[in-house]
């Protein structure tokens, strides 16, 4: 695995790309002029965990034959205040599906991930607390 980066302007802008041509803009979100024109590095650290579980969890579906019409994550992240580096101390999951998925199957898919399967939850566990929450065709599980 292997990603490339650029800086793109005079500011903080930067675009990364992987190995396949695809690419990521990158900027610092708390400076103090210009626009934001890309996400922050922790933010993509959070991107990577909703996109490293989801793919997972709808694999571990699909090995059942069970295929989401529907899946969405939100996840925030809380981080050390007033420290640097600022870790993530907590980062909050909440998984939201829909279809014809067993409440039973949709908390296995969902636990297998975050506690066994997913390389960037495994990453983050050493310095940050991850919870998640489960909510299936509307209801909280």
């Amino acid at each position: 695995m292997k990603i490339n980066l650029k800086r793109v302007n005079q500011d903080y802008l930067l675009e990364a790309q992987n190995d396949n041509g695809h690419k990521v803009l990158l900027d610092n979100k708390s400076k103090k002029t210009g626009e934001v024109q890309g996400v922050s590095p922790m933010e993509l650290l959070l991107i990577g965990l909703a996109g490293c579980s989801s793919i997972d969890i709808i694999a571990i579906l699909n090995k059942q034959k069970i295929d989401p019409t529907d899946l969405q994550m939100e996840v925030e992240g809380m981080r050390e205040p007033h420290k640097v580096p600022s870790l993530f101390q907590t980062i909050k999951v909440n998984v939201m599906m829909d279809g014809d998925i067993p409440p039973e199957k949709a908390k296995r898919a969902v636990s297998l991930s975050f506690d066994k399967y997913c390389s960037v939850a495994k990453t983050l566990e050493y310095s940050a607390t991850i919870k998640y929450a489960i909510v299936l065709n509307g209801e909280k599980l």
